[in-house]
């Protein structure tokens, strides 16, 4: 599998409480509100090099289910990868969850939370049919000078290896494109 195949691990660290305009008004449920700046949003981003080559990800994020979820949809390279996910808040575990499905035909579930202290999203997750060994995720994300910055590690074969990085910027021209 290539290394921005797993772009979407990463994809949900740090991109709450950091954008400064949306155009979304309809309802929130009161725990996805402080993500409300990044919805409406299309976000373009350069991905750490895999196997020499340069990998573009656009990545927007809906509102959904009357307010009560939140939508990502992201692809890599015009529709080499992508994938999707739902965000929601889930009462009995007091915390917001999140499913991802890839093109790749592997899954993840995860949880996020915001640290106020640092400005981080940090998410970690567990993936399910990873051919590469991968079975969880550990992400941190930040804004710095307008720009998105996300980072990640995999528990790939037993032992935490680094994982890639990327910096996206706002591009409201950016499309997201599947094959």
């Amino acid at each position: 599998m290539k290394l921005y195949q797993l772009l979407g691990l990463v994809w949900l660290g740090g991109v709450s409480h950091f954008c400064a305009q949306a155009a979304e008004t309809g309802t929130l449920s009161a725990e996805l509100e402080p993500l409300r700046p990044f919805l409406a949003t299309t976000w373009r981003g350069s991905l750490s090099e895999s196997q020499g080559k340069q990998s573009i990800d656009v990545a927007q994020w809906r509102r959904a289910l009357n307010g009560t979820a939140i939508n990502i949809v992201h692809s890599v390279n015009n529709g080499e990868y992508g994938g999707e996910t739902m965000l929601f808040w889930d009462k009995e575990q007091q915390s917001l969850i999140y499913y991802y499905f890839t093109t790749a035909g592997f899954y993840t579930q995860g949880t996020m939370k915001y640290d106020a202290a640092t400005k981080r999203l940090i998410a970690e997750e567990v993936v399910k049919g990873n051919v590469d060994g991968i079975t969880k995720v550990r992400s941190i994300s930040k804004i710095e000078d307008g720009k998105l910055i996300t980072s990640a590690e995999y528990l790939q074969n037993g032992s935490w290896v680094k994982g890639h990085s990327a910096v996206y910027l706002e591009d409201k021209n950016a499309t997201i494109q599947f094959k």
